[in-house]
């Protein structure tokens, strides 16, 4: 999020210095159609991405040393003093702090290229500590240089103050070519991130801890296109919300990107504590009261911000709002991946599970369920994945006295609710099986069976193919399977499991488990059922 708000906030600001009078529709849409140049360019690959940039940083260094170097020959050591206002207080250097740090946002983006760059453990640190003591000197350079040739009084009254610099340098031509040039300049920085963040996404998405369908690389061009573009679209919602207003967008990043720093720095003496023999090709002093006192220091900046600038309270519970919108994300992330909180989600939901129970899996789903095979009566059915009993009894009743069910389930509250079910109606044919190890394979104690049924609970499976290979060995030649799983959750909007997206993929992965299959979808209430149905099979057969 924060990469995606500082690549808009860079966009919208190289447009203020080249179209100033231009209307907010205009320079959005302009801001958009530039994200997806750049967006296009970064699509393209690695090459295409650091010729870009190539460019770019010359422009940026050449900008900055033509200003310096030209208003050294215009100082006024008179504009020095007073050197610190007196009118303020001194928290108010921590304001200064707060609306100058967007500069030195996204100084880490060096780090997400590290799987496409040589000798990274030694190469990134390197660069950054080189680039960090040029810039370093830059930054406190430039500034002051600016204040000894413009007094501050007049600065601060400049909305873009390297435009208004630069005519009083070089006029109205000189102006203009400068202005070309910091957007450029602006526009080379945002390209950076385009560029970068994506590979922080891949890298997530890969271990599991961020959408994993995000971990895909184009087989043509090397990228991780998925990525680039979930960035794309999230930079483009970012300009419509903030009506294309650098001042918007600054409001939002600043706070944002501190907290992030935060949460980050203070993960470093943790992790040294957690790891102390993990391996550290580069070593930095102070590794662990450093970390405190820069988190200290920047939350001191958010303090000050607080309280001295108006309103900032109701913006700061805004901005942190936004990070609302990450906790879905990681719940799911963790019900699919973390098998003690699934266990404690399911246990939790039990009682619900069973008092909306025709609601989640009503009667008419059931019935086409149990209608996808016409000969039940007789027959011996797994099912995997019980819950609370929304099919095994309807499955029993099919089965007749004369079949038999093995209901397995992982929730001890679960299979506790669908026991008291079963005794109250008197089934004697339907044995529950707890298995705690559920989302990896199929219980042992199952015997061979003639068909096995599974009603959502493939989003949960850890080893999908380890699960399938163990129903297909329990199944006689032409078993009957039917699975049925829950996807397109609110229209597709939370992601699916990563085989379930690809209907091709997931058909050709059943056909080579041994199993000839079939798929539909069929709408449900905020979701989609998907059917996977078919027979046990070495030859690709028609299934009725």
């Amino acid at each position: 999020l924060v990469g995606s708000v500082t690549s808009s906030l860079l966009i919208v600001a190289a447009l203020d210095y080249l179209l100033p009078n231009k209307g907010v529709l205009v320079k959005m849409l302009i801001a958009i159609g530039l994200l997806l140049v750049l967006t296009l360019i970064a699509l393209k690959g690695i090459e295409a991405s650091t010729a870009a940039l190539l460019v770019f940083a010359p422009i940026t260094l050449l900008v900055i040393l033509t200003l310096l170097v030209t208003s050294l020959f215009h100082l006024d050591p008179a504009n020095y003093t007073p050197f610190f206002s007196q009118d303020k207080p001194p928290l108010a250097i921590f304001v200064a702090l707060f609306f100058i740090f967007e500069t030195f946002v996204g100084w880490e983006a060096a780090t997400f290229m590290g799987g496409e760059t040589k000798n990274p453990e030694r190469t990134i640190p390197k660069s950054i500590m080189i680039t960090s003591l040029i810039l370093g000197f830059l930054v406190i350079f430039f500034p002051l240089v600016i204040l000894g040739f413009v007094p501050w009084q007049t600065l601060v009254s400049f909305e873009t103050p390297l435009t208004n610099i630069s005519f009083l340098l070089f006029n109205d031509l000189g102006a203009d070519l400068v202005n070309v040039a910091i957007f450029l300049a602006l526009i080379g920085s945002a390209a950076g991130g385009i560029v970068a963040t994506p590979r922080l996404i891949l890298a997530l998405a890969k271990d599991k801890l961020f959408i994993e369908q995000l971990s895909a690389v184009h087989p043509k061009f090397k990228t991780p296109h998925k990525a680039i573009l979930f960035q794309t679209l999230v930079s483009t919602i970012v300009i419509i919300t903030a009506s294309g207003d650098y001042q918007s967008l600054l409001a939002l990043l600043i706070p944002l990107a501190i907290v992030m720093y935060i949460s980050i720095i203070l993960t470093v003496p943790i992790l040294r504590k957690k790891y102390p023999d993990q391996p550290r090709r580069f070593k930095a002093p102070f590794g662990n009261a450093g970390p405190v006192i820069v988190a200290l220091f920047y939350a001191g900046i958010i303090v000050a911000w607080l309280f001295l600038v108006p309103n900032s309270f109701l913006l700061f519970k805004k901005i942190i709002s936004f990070f609302l919108f990450g906790i879905p994300i990681y719940a799911l992330l963790n019900l699919y991946y973390n098998p003690d909180l699934l266990l404690r989600t399911v246990n939790s939901l039990a009682f619900l599970n069973k008092r909306f129970e025709r609601l989640i899996f009503p009667k008419r789903v059931r019935n086409d369920v149990l209608n996808i095979f016409q000969e039940l009566r007789g027959k011996t059915v797994l099912e995997f994945g019980s819950g609370v009993g929304s099919f095994t009894l309807p499955l029993a009743e099919a089965v007749g006295n004369q079949g038999k069910v093995y209901a397995v389930d992982l929730s001890p509250k679960n299979v506790a609710i669908l026991v008291k079910r079963l005794q109250k109606e008197n089934y004697q044919h339907v044995e529950v099986v707890y298995d705690e190890h559920f989302i990896s394979r199929v219980h042992p104690d199952v015997p061979r069976v003639d068909m096995i049924f599974s009603i959502g609970n493939l989003s949960y499976i850890q080893d999908i193919e380890r699960v399938v290979k163990d129903m297909h060995s329990l199944l006689p030649e032409n078993g009957q399977l039917c699975l049925v799983e829950y996807v397109d959750y609110f229209w597709g909007i939370i992601p699916d499991q990563p085989w379930l997206d690809n209907l091709e993929e997931l058909e050709n992965m059943f056909r080579d488990l041994g199993f000839s299959i079939r798929l539909k979808k069929k709408r449900g209430l905020f979701w989609r059922y998907l059917y996977i149905y078919g027979i046990k099979s070495d030859y690709d057969v028609p299934v009725i």
